[in-house]
């Protein structure tokens, strides 16, 4: 076989296990960057003066409040954590019915 053939296979030999460690790496630091978030998140929990069981009425109250509020146009619909039980479906855009008319009435001035 080439000399050449035979380096280039080496060579992408190498780069596939150099490939394998670098995602090995990348989950540990996501794994690790997890349970730093986790523990800021327990830290705070914990940090709020208040027995569990009203500490949980305010956690409902509040993702209820977030499923029914506003949300401004320059916030983006969702921070790329879902809920658990939200589909995608559930982001999906309906237009308003007022698109649905403009549309039909625009169709028929132009036949």
């Amino acid at each position: 076989m080439n000399p050449k053939i035979n380096k280039i296979i080496g060579d992408m030999e190498k780069t596939r296990e150099k490939i394998a460690e670098q995602q090995t790496r990348l989950k540990e630091l996501e794994r690790m960057k997890t349970e730093l978030e986790n523990a800021d998140i327990v830290s705070m929990v914990r940090s709020i003066d208040i027995p569990p069981d009203e500490f949980e009425a305010f956690a409902r109250a509040f993702m209820e409040q977030r499923k029914t509020a506003a949300v401004p146009d320059n916030v983006p619909s969702h921070t790329g954590r879902r809920s658990r039980g939200v589909s995608e479906d559930a982001e999906t855009f309906t237009p308003p019915e007022n698109n649905e008319h403009e549309t039909k009435e625009g169709s028929e001035n132009a036949e």
